[in-house]
């Protein structure tokens, strides 16, 4: 009878002594992400600022956010960004590991220049670039020219300027993605490969039946990561254009930005929130299932 009580109860001893490893991660996870989640959620059905005690509104902030046009057009550059960075990211990094997935020195210094971009803060960035897109002297002026064009001003014109925002962001982000590709891709069995020239399977075959299934999983993750981080496009575009010409390059986070610590609307801010994190929501977990069904499929 003893023996089947301590057998009854040491598991549950173990599982609750496991639990305890895990309960910093919570403290934190709760503390810093669950409870702001919550409270942001809440604020946004008040009209509040830092200097009174604020008023319950309950959806007025949503259909403020849904009616102003500055708001939506914010909107709409955000998607646009994320559709120019994203993909681009992933293909751009995902054949620099292809090509760097070989065991010499060369690879091994590149791989380094490559992620190197990626240590850099956000003003060293874009104090880089800035220089690049300077209209007359900058490396890209001198660049047209030499190949008989007209400089562009790329950070002055209203459909140059998210764009430019965006190669920016393309050099700063691939090192990432890069290092994770190259982590799967040697997990890749050499035999797979050695089969498939036996077989005198073209190159493009072999990455698309071969290469592409076999990491799979590595890309739905990047791609996952990508759009979360480019929703939240602020530092780039703050110090390039400043949202602008004309308010083009506004994403969502400068938005929230200047309507929480400019205008000390912060209810109002915190409704644009909760519509940004829909939107990263939303858009990681549509490509998490699609990618999930096709796979299977």
């Amino acid at each position: 009878m003893t023996g089947m009580v301590n057998s009854f109860l040491k598991p549950k001893t173990g599982s609750w002594s496991n639990a305890l490893f895990i309960l910093p991660y919570l403290i934190f996870f709760i503390g810093m992400l669950v409870y702001p989640l919550i409270l942001g959620i809440e604020l946004s059905f008040y009209k509040l600022d830092l200097f009174g005690p604020g008023r319950f509104v309950g959806f007025k902030n949503y259909v403020r956010l849904f009616s102003d046009k500055i708001f939506i057009q914010s909107v709409m550059n955000t998607l646009y960004f994320v559709v120019l960075t994203v993909p681009a990211i992933v293909l751009i990094s995902l054949f620099i590991a292809i090509a760097l997935n070989q065991e010499s020195k060369t690879s091994g210094l590149l791989r380094g220049i490559f992620f190197s971009s990626s240590v850099l803060s956000v003003t060293i960035v874009t104090l880089i670039w800035r220089i690049v897109f300077i209209p007359n002297d900058g490396l890209l002026a001198n660049l047209f020219v030499g190949l008989g064009w007209e400089p562009i001003g790329f950070l002055s014109r209203p459909e140059w300027a998210l764009v430019a925002v965006a190669i920016t962001t393309i050099w700063w982000c691939i090192g990432l993605p890069m290092m994770l590709f190259l982590a799967a891709l040697q997990q890749v069995p050499k035999e797979v490969y050695e089969a498939a020239a036996l077989d005198n399977t073209s190159k493009f075959r072999t990455f698309l039946y071969i290469t592409v299934p076999s990491i799979m999983r590595t890309i739905i993750l990047t791609v996952i990561i990508e759009i979360i981080l480019q929703f939240q496009l602020f530092g780039q575009a703050q110090l390039m254009t400043n949202g602008g010409p004309n308010g083009t390059s506004r994403p969502i986070v400068m938005f929230i930005y200047d309507a929480a610590y400019k205008r000390w609307d912060i209810g109002y801010a915190a409704a644009a929130s909760q519509v940004l994190f829909a939107m990263i929501l939303v858009a990681a977990m549509a490509q998490y299932f699609f990618s999930s069904r096709k796979g299977h499929g």
